[in-house]
Parts: C-alpha cells; structure tokens; sequence
C-alpha cells in the first residue's frame, strides 16, 4: 500500500504540471476549441464578471477561514479553505473555457497605461497565481493526508500561510485587472 504522506511532493508536482499545462495550453491557442461546446455569447461574456465575483467571494472565505483557524476551529476552517478551492476551481474552468473558445481579452485602455500599470499589475498577477498553485496543492495535500491532530506537526501551518497570502493578493489582482480590462476602458 502506498503512504500517501510520502508522495505529497510527487502528488503536488503532477497536479502543478497538469494545472499549468491546462491553462498555458488553453492561453497559447494549444486547446482546439471545437473540442468545446460553444455557450450563446451572452454567457461568454458574463464569464469576466462571475469570475469577478467568485475571486471577490474567494477573498471573503479565505480571510474567514484565517480567522477560523487563529480561534482554534478547526472545522470552520476546513470547510471555508475547501469552499475557496471549490471557487478556484470554478473560476478557473469558467476561465480556461473562455479563454480556449474567444482567446485573451486585450487591453483596450491608454498604451502608457498598458505599459506602465496594466502590464505589470497582471503580470505580478500571474507569478502569484502560478507560485499559487503548488502552494495550495501542497497545503490540501498535507490537509487530506494527515488526521487532524498531527496536521500542527507538519508543514501545513506554514505553508497555509503562504498559499493564503499568495491567493489573496492574486485573486484582488484579478478583480484589478477585470475592472481595467472591462469596467474602466
């Protein structure tokens, strides 16, 4: 029988490559579209705004999960990380679906602004969420492997707070970004 606890490097580094591989694939035009059902426009174009609010609500559960765990409940605290993954999750299929089906969204605001404010704010943006990702692997893993009273001794804590704080800022990033792509120009 293979000791899961053991494999959780391995398990977080396939799920990563799988992950990036996903989105990359999906952002460099390598996923044909026709492999996807085409959804009415309206709702392809509702995607930037869910995605929105998901990141938006993504926000408000992590940081009352934070708050959970630092009062010592546990079970608040598991349930709000799992419904941020959940939200993650959504959001990136809602993403990686439009994206494979109408490709980026390109900026349509002021070139100085692109260089000098758009650019760097979406590529900080997309560090995060990439660092992001074998971050929460990572802490999941550790979570679903060990029993709760041994969680404490592992990596876990440590690396909650990473992956807490990388997702926080990327998801407020992406609400920055939707609302330069899509509510400012």
């Amino acid at each position: 029988m293979v000791d899961v606890r053991k494999q959780v490097p391995v398990l977080t580094g396939a799920l990563t490559i799988v992950s990036l591989a996903l989105v990359f694939g999906a952002v460099g035009g390598a996923i044909p579209s026709a492999l996807l059902p085409r959804a009415p426009a309206s709702v392809l174009e509702a995607i930037p705004t869910i995605n929105a609010l998901i990141s938006a609500a993504a926000i408000v559960s992590i940081l009352t999960g934070i708050r959970a765990i630092r009062r010592g409940n546990i079970k608040r605290h598991r349930t709000l990380m799992v419904t941020t993954f959940s939200l993650f999750v959504t959001f990136l299929v809602l993403y990686l679906y439009r994206v494979t089906l109408i490709g980026p969204t390109e900026f349509a605001g002021p070139a100085v602004v692109e260089t000098y404010v758009y650019l760097p704010l979406l590529a900080i943006h997309i560090l995060l969420a990439i660092i992001a990702i074998p971050a929460v692997y990572y802490t999941l893993l550790l979570a679903a492997s060990y029993p709760i009273s041994e969680l404490a001794q592992t990596n876990h804590p440590r690396a909650g707070k990473i992956a807490a704080t990388l997702w926080l800022v990327s998801f407020s990033l992406g609400i920055v970004v939707y609302a330069m792509l899509y509510l400012i120009w």
